[in-house]
């Protein structure tokens, strides 16, 4: 009885099992690493909403009308918060600017 084949499936399942682990465990660390870093930071609950939000994958660009939508505020608040972090260094602000500004972490 010859195995070869399933074990060639085997293990090629195997190597995408870990492939993916490896890949889900950089981004929990990155996260971690993050959270870690502005520990002493105090923020308010729409900022830390938001910044997982942007740790997690978040599409696209964040604007302050997102910002707004996504933390159930006004944009003038909205705007407020992002400045609050651009101002810690926990955001930036993207090349693009006037009414397209849009913002992004800042990488350590």
């Amino acid at each position: 009885m010859d195995v070869t084949l399933w074990l060639e499936w085997f293990l090629g399942c195997l190597d995408r099992a870990i492939d993916g682990a490896q890949t889900l465990l950089t981004g929990l660390l990155a996260k971690a690493e993050f959270w870690n870093r502005i520990s002493t930071q105090s923020l308010n609950e729409r900022q830390r909403l938001i910044l997982n939000r942007l740790l997690d994958g978040f599409e696209g660009k964040l604007t302050t009308s997102k910002w707004a939508k996504l933390g159930n505020c006004s944009q003038d608040t909205a705007y407020r918060d992002i400045l609050d972090l651009v101002e810690r260094e926990i955001l930036q602000r993207d090349a693009s600017g006037g009414r397209s500004t849009s913002y992004s972490l800042r990488q350590s």
